[in-house]
């Protein structure tokens, strides 16, 4: 395939890596160890040491790069000139499935780019060595806007890096913000070999198709499980009565809860209610997820009363916000005994 297929990473950048990883940390992420980069300036040119190092929280889907210079007497790999500009998001980077292909692609459109910028950097101290393949857009003003593929994957994609604190499992979107969006647009596309749309709220968005394993080897659930939970979630919605379980044109499903907090007084499961709805649209093709919770409500006892509105008002203004495409059919109801 010769087009991006998903969103790999986005990199964020400092002039001190400590500080920046203390931040990320507190945030509830997991960080992989400090690792030097390796590579080649040139395709015609050895391997070298370079100046730069990361530490990453990687995802089940994508990951966030923290990227500073960590040794400055050596070739920085064009980050010295970033955080000149600024800290912050400097890359980003679209997953390939075919370097050579994308590379010929790009030439093709008269992009000057001398071949593939091979990188490479241990794991961990001691460990084996990670390999990446990347094609970077040339003098991109936005930052660094490149094509990756993992040569090696399942060095970096481990169970010990990937269970955080704050519960992040995917790396869904990311968000530029240009001067010239238009200008943007255009490169993102060019580099993509996909055509951008229009966003309903201004600017551009960039829909990249996916492809298993593209950005991180392992699914969250299987693709049977969750073709199950889903029809169950489509069936609840269904048998509710009330228009916050219907979208004109859209299949949903829905899930209500209800629950009481412990007491201080007696130590038991009678104190303030918390009621809840989950809300997932299109539910054969789920694009948009709304989770409506109310805590302690003064009217209405239940999350189909209290809580489902919520979620209905959300899901119905974010479908069309987003561009989400209308289902093609009518969910059927099914016996569930």
């Amino acid at each position: 395939m010769s087009t991006a297929i998903a969103l790999d990473h986005v990199g964020v950048a400092a002039r001190d890596l400590p500080p920046l990883a203390a931040a990320y940390e507190r945030l509830g992420f997991t960080l992989t160890p400090v690792a030097q980069q390796s590579g080649r300036r040139r395709p015609d040119l050895p391997v070298e040491a370079f100046g730069s190092g990361n530490r990453c929280a990687f995802l089940r889907h994508g990951y966030i790069e923290l990227i500073a210079i960590l040794d400055p007497t050596l070739y920085d790999n064009g980050l010295g000139a970033w955080i000149e500009r600024h800290a912050g998001m400097h890359i980003l980077a679209l997953a390939m499935a075919d370097e050579q292909a994308n590379l010929d692609r790009l030439r093709r459109a008269g992009l000057d780019i001398p071949g593939v910028a091979y990188l490479e950097r241990p794991v961990e101290k001691g460990g084996p060595t990670a390999r990446f393949a990347r094609l970077p857009l040339p003098d991109a003003p936005e930052g660094r806007l490149q094509l990756i593929r993992h040569l090696t994957p399942e060095l970096v994609w481990q169970d010990r890096w990937m269970a955080h604190a704050n519960g992040a499992v995917a790396l869904d979107a990311a968000v530029l913000v240009a001067a010239a969006p238009a200008e943007s647009a255009a490169r993102l596309s060019r580099l993509a070999g996909l055509p951008v749309e229009p966003d309903p709220a201004g600017g551009f968005v960039l829909v990249l198709p996916g492809a298993p394993g593209a950005a991180g080897p392992r699914r969250v659930i299987s693709e049977e499980a969750s073709e199950q939970v889903r029809s169950l979630m489509e069936q609840q919605a269904l048998e509710q009565k009330g228009s916050a379980f219907s979208i004109s044109g859209y299949r949903i499903g829905t899930k209500t809860g209800t629950a009481r907090l412990v007491s201080a007084d007696c130590k038991c499961y009678r104190g303030e209610s918390v009621v809840s709805t989950i809300g997932v649209a299109p539910i054969e093709n789920p694009q948009v997820l709304v989770y409506s919770v109310v805590w302690n409500p003064k009217k209405g006892s239940s999350g189909a009363a209290v809580a489902a509105p919520i979620m209905h008002d959300v899901l119905a203004l974010a479908l069309p916000r987003y561009a989400v495409a209308p289902s093609s059919g009518k969910g059927i109801k099914l016996p569930l005994k």
